[in-house]
């Protein structure tokens, strides 16, 4: 990278990989995307809960962003989703198959995916 030009380009390309929170959106979904999430396959699981959110036409209400390290990197692939007014939601091991259930699910019909929550991992 040799100019702001440059980042700039970068900063549009990489737009289309979140969907940014712009104070109307009731969700919050973040991806954890350091080294070790990356590894553990967060990749797919980002680009399935994206493109799911898109496709389902939710984006006005739900923020899909990245996030570094999560702090508990044997449960990557981690998602976690904030609400307003709730408790945090950590679901943890996350494949996209499994993204897509959260998706249709939670994101989209409001009720949580217990088996994929941390606390349910945590006993198996």
């Amino acid at each position: 990278m040799k100019s702001l030009a440059e980042l700039a380009e970068i900063r549009e390309k990489n737009r289309s990989k979140v969907i940014l929170p712009d104070g109307s959106k009731n969700l919050r979904v973040v991806v954890g995307m350091a080294t070790c999430g990356i590894a553990a396959g967060a990749t797919p699981v980002l680009n399935t809960l994206v493109e799911g959110v898109k496709a389902e036409g939710i984006a006005d209400k739900v923020a899909v962003l990245q996030t570094g390290c999560v702090g508990v990197c044997q449960y990557e692939p981690v998602v976690e989703v904030y609400e307003a007014g709730k408790d945090r939601v950590t679901y943890v091991r996350m494949t996209a198959e499994k993204a897509e259930r959260v998706l249709k699910e939670h994101l989209v019909g409001g009720k949580v995916v217990e088996e994929y929550l941390i606390t349910t991992a945590q006993k198996a």
